[in-house]
Parts: structure tokens; sequence; C-alpha cells
């Protein structure tokens, strides 16, 4: 009979950063890329954004796979529903070290940058995760076109209770149709009673740049 173990490694993984960091920065970014990305594509979304006030980061998932059949173009996943408790504490390892080398070493600077934390798709489930887990405070949190865990409670997230927080989602997205949609915004409500803004664009599933500079 078949039976699966279990053993312990070390790794290392890449991550993205877009602009430099100098002290005319206002804002940091933490941003958590969808599935299929890579995190230096999917950095490239943050462009349009002023370059003297953001600086970016976009850890990259650590599950790659090609994305066609021709094995050309590659993508990552952060989660299956395989090992899924496994894999979330790996991911959340990979973020602590992420998040000690690009924020951390900042905190103690006269003058702080914003800390924004974006999740677009898949990376909305692993951002909050991050949050509710680590009690990472921000002073602005984006959850764009994904879903809140289940597992998430509003006594979870109570520290974020002076967060900014924005849900944003295209209305023709066909991951969230009627229904689900409807849904989350309940869920969000309850977790964010007195910090939400609900924003929607038309659109299907796909990154709002216009709406993130407006928000930056």
């Amino acid at each position: 009979m078949s039976r699966e173990k279990q053993v312990s490694y070390k790794i290392s993984n890449t991550y993205s950063v877009l602009n430099e960091f100098t002290e005319n920065t206002k804002n940091i970014w933490l941003v958590c890329h969808g599935i299929g990305y890579l995190s230096r594509y999917f950095i490239r979304h943050f462009n349009h954004l002023d370059a003297s006030e953001n600086y970016i980061i976009a850890p990259q998932a650590q599950s790659k796979y090609y994305l066609k059949s021709d094995y050309r173009h590659v993508g990552a996943s952060w989660l299956t529903r395989e090992n899924t408790e496994a894999d979330i504490e790996n991911v959340l390892k990979y973020l602590d070290e992420v998040y000690a080398e690009e924020i951390l070493s900042k905190k103690n600077l006269a003058k702080t940058p914003n800390l924004i934390i974006l999740g677009y798709s898949q990376g909305v489930s692993v951002a909050t995760r991050f949050l509710a887990r680590r009690k990472i405070k921000c002073d602005q949190l984006i959850l764009h076109s994904g879903k809140i865990p289940a597992e998430i409670s509003s006594e979870d997230l109570e520290f974020l209770k002076d967060t900014n927080v924005t849900y944003l989602y295209g209305t023709e997205d066909e991951y969230l149709k009627k229904g689900i949609i409807e849904v989350e915004e309940e869920s969000l409500k309850t977790l964010f009673p007195n910090n939400l803004e609900i924003l929607t664009y038309s659109g299907g599933h796909e990154f709002n740049t216009e709406i993130i500079e407006k928000l930056s």
C-alpha cells in the first residue's frame, strides 16, 4: 500500500521590483499576481505610475508551468487544492523574506512611505492570507477581481480597521458571475464594515490600470 511522507528543505525564489527606492518615494507596493503570470510581466501593469513616487515589489509564485502545449510561454500558480495548507505555509515563509528584505528594512526611516498591498485574481487569496496570518498592517489594501478565502474571519482582519480597502472588478468578469459576486460583496462588508469601497468597471477578468492609477 502506498502512502505519502514529507520532508523539509530550503529553496530560493525570485521576485521583481520596479523603479528605485529613494527619499522621494511616497508609496511602496507589494503586489501579488494572478494565476498564469510571471512577476516580471505582471509588474508591467504599474509602469504608468509616477516612478519617482512609487516603488513596486512583485513576488513570484513558486509553481511554474507551461501555459500551452507548444511549451513556449511559462506561467505560475500560487496554490491549488492539493496539499493546500502546507503550500500556504511555504508561500507565507517566502513572503516573510520578501517583506523583511524590501519593507521592514525601510521601517526606521524618518519618512516612512505608505504601504499598499494589492492582490489580483488568485493573488487576492495570497495577499489576504499573508495579512491575516502575519498581522501585516498597511495603509491601503486593493483587492482586484478575486475572492477572499472562506477561512478568514472579521476577527482575523480587525487590526486593519484604519486601512483603506478597495474591492474592484469588471462587470463582465466570467469568474465572478452573478451570485458569486453578490456573496463576495456581502462577505467583504462583514470583513470590512466601515472602511470598504467597492468599484466596478465595464470589462471582464482583466487588470484595470486606470483605476489603479487613481487609487495611487
